[in-house]
């Protein structure tokens, strides 16, 4: 690169970064620059340590006694009130179950059994898709339920609200742009309305300070295999806010929320407080995977990580600008950081065979149709090397047109 900011310069950058050190405490392939911790975070080493605990000592030798003696038992709300500290909740306010689609099923069903008079579910018309694929199964479960679409943002959002209806299922950043709502504004607006507020964190959590006590959040929702780095499929939670846990009531009514779940009882009475969100066992491998990710937080500080996550950002776009000029790429998220999330989108018409041949070159970014070429910036793991590291091979490959090359151009799913 010959431009104004030079790669002395972004080594500067990383000069007396509060955490360096935390990239020591993952596994990254060498020579790979990993920016699709949005769709999966790189593995903690104490995770390799963790899952062979619980699967050569707790599992193989202790047997079914690791229920109570390894506390397998109580790992939804040991995890939970882990969780809690990053999400701006009290202790026993989360709990780590099931996944975000049957979680928000049971957030969405829990809503309508608070506001039983109002028919109307309100959520995104372009938000994650399995959002709006799970608010159509309530519909279909529920009579004389209708489900609108919107394009909820701060801005319209008071145009779309009603009397009518019972619950908003938003998401806090978008997965396309990474544009971020303005939680506390939106939960004001929604509880105006009389209606329920439901948050989407899956690509928040982790990266970005939340709090949703302080925004009055009713209800929310997330995964724990992005930015929380619980490795593939881990387990997803559950918020309910405490003044909700003895009036809310979902359909998913399995033994582990049962009041008392070994007395084996004929009829089902839920449990009090959070345990009323659980529904069947648990994967306990994968939460003792995932617990690995969530120590890791245990001695950071969020405003340490959101500082970075937007130097990271910044300095991405402005590479971008500086050195891919004239090659098409144009900047889909927010160009100010205080209104974007830990990731930046590019638009280009040929998105997914450019991401192909950068993923050759071992940086690794992830894509969504038609057009966006998507980057996640985990501060946890990344430098600002990295991120000169990624531009680099990124103007390479629009200059040299190898993304034309055949092996680019085969239809499939990229990440």
């Amino acid at each position: 690169m010959t431009s104004d900011c030079t790669e002395d310069d972004v080594r500067k950058m990383d000069i007396g970064d509060p955490l360096a050190a935390v990239r020591e405490k993952f596994h990254l392939p060498a020579g790979v620059v990993y920016l699709d911790g949005n769709s999966l975070g790189a593995a903690p080493k104490a995770a390799f340590e963790e899952l062979n605990a619980a699967a050569k000592s707790e599992w193989a030798d202790q047997l079914i006694r690791s229920w109570q003696g390894a506390g397998w038992w109580a790992l939804p709300e040991t995890l939970g009130d882990l969780l809690a500290g990053l999400a701006g909740a009290q202790q026993g306010e989360i709990v780590v179950c099931d996944t975000t689609s049957s979680n928000l099923y049971k957030a969405l069903h829990a809503a309508l059994s608070l506001r039983p008079k109002r028919p109307v579910i309100l959520t995104e018309a372009e938000g994650f898709p399995t959002d709006t694929y799970i608010a159509e199964g309530v519909k279909s479960v529920r009579e004389n339920i209708e489900l609108r679409l919107g394009s909820l943002d701060d801005n319209n959002i008071d145009e779309l609200l009603d009397d009518s209806i019972a619950a908003v299922l938003i998401n806090h950043i978008d997965y396309r742009t990474g544009a971020v709502r303005n939680m506390k504004q939106i939960t004001k607006r929604i509880h105006a309305a009389g209606a329920i507020a439901i948050w989407d964190l899956c690509h928040s959590a982790g990266v970005y300070p939340i709090d949703l006590n302080g925004a009055n959040v009713d209800f929310a929702a997330g995964c724990t295999y992005k930015y929380l780095n619980g490795g593939p499929g881990s387990p997803a939670y559950i918020f309910a806010a405490t003044r909700h846990h003895g009036e809310l009531s979902q359909p998913l009514s399995g033994w582990w929320g049962h009041m008392e779940p070994f007395a084996f009882e004929p009829t089902y009475t839920a449990a009090k407080g959070i345990r009323r969100l659980l529904c069947g066992t648990q994967p306990i491998l994968s939460m003792r995977a995932l617990k690995a990710g969530l120590d890791i937080y245990a001695d950071l500080d969020m405003v340490d990580v959101r500082q970075k996550s937007m130097s990271l950002t910044n300095l991405f776009i402005n590479l971008i600008d500086q050195e891919c000029q004239g090659h098409d790429v144009e900047v889909a998220s927010p160009r100010d950081a205080r209104a974007r999330g830990s990731q930046v989108s590019l638009s280009h018409a040929n998105g997914a065979p450019i991401i192909a041949a950068l993923t050759a070159r071992g940086v690794i970014g992830g894509f969504r149709a038609p057009n966006v070429m998507r980057f996640g910036f985990a501060p946890l793991y990344l430098s600002h090397h990295d991120v000169w590291r990624a531009v680099a091979h990124l103007k390479e490959v629009l200059v040299s047109e190898e993304w034309r090359q055949d092996r680019f151009n085969i239809p499939g799913h990229i990440s």
